[in-house]
């Protein structure tokens, strides 16, 4: 069972959770699809949560083949694209709840982390300023096997010098949920039931939300 005293360090998936990039990404990849001819929409856009560059690629080119090359170069591309965008990000992109949690997590002597699978997550924690308040950050870069596989986390829990049972992951992607129980980490989804359902917690966002809300509600869960 969850003892709030045990809780030590969150760790946060960063697009969705943070901060909105989901219509950043979609722009990114609408270009993509459209200079190759390749179908793509924002139902199509919305089944990427949480999935690698590589994954998202692979899941808009169906079974169309393509050279390695090619691959890259179309992931260099959407890349290109999602950077350029982002330059515009300002704090104002900060999620309803975000900062006031962060804020309450450090003065309860909570460590907070970033675990994201994107490249870009420096770049976008620059630009929404909220560096300061960031303990650690495992990103794209940090390790090999992107979510659902726990690495992200587990990293981000070294960073921090903790133990995955003293962690708790913040995540609004299915993807996101699996790691963070694969990890051993107690798993706080956001969104709806049908995504992150298998989170020990289910909330609609973090607007409103105070580090007892979690605790307590943590305490009431049934461990995976």
């Amino acid at each position: 069972m969850f003892n709030p005293s045990e809780l030590k360090g969150v760790i946060f998936d960063l697009d969705g959770v943070l901060t909105d990039t989901a219509e950043f990404h979609y722009q990114a990849w609408q270009q993509l699809a459209d200079e190759t001819g390749l179908p793509f929409d924002r139902e199509a856009n919305e089944a990427l949560r949480g999935l690698s560059r590589r994954e998202s690629l692979m899941r808009i080119l169906g079974d169309r083949t393509f050279s390695e090359e090619a691959i890259q170069s179309m992931m260099d591309k959407k890349n290109g694209y999602y950077v350029a965008l982002i330059q515009n990000i300002t704090a104002a992109e900060l999620l309803p709840g975000s900062v006031a949690l962060l804020d309450e997590l450090r003065q309860a002597g909570i460590k907070a982390a970033i675990g994201s699978g994107s490249k870009n997550a420096r770049t976008i924690i620059d630009k929404l300023g909220i560096g300061d308040r960031i303990d650690a950050i495992s990103d794209g870069y940090s390790v090999s096997n992107s979510k659902p596989a726990p690495d992200v986390f587990l990293h981000a829990a070294g960073l921090l010098g903790l133990e995955p049972s003293q962690c708790a992951v913040v995540e609004d992607a299915g993807a996101g949920v699996e790691a963070a129980l694969a990890a051993g980490m107690w798993a706080i989804g956001l969104g709806p039931a049908e995504r992150v359902g298998a989170a020990h917690v289910v909330l609609p966002s973090l607007d409103g939300i105070t580090l007892t809300d979690l605790t307590s509600k943590l305490a009431q869960a049934q461990p995976g």
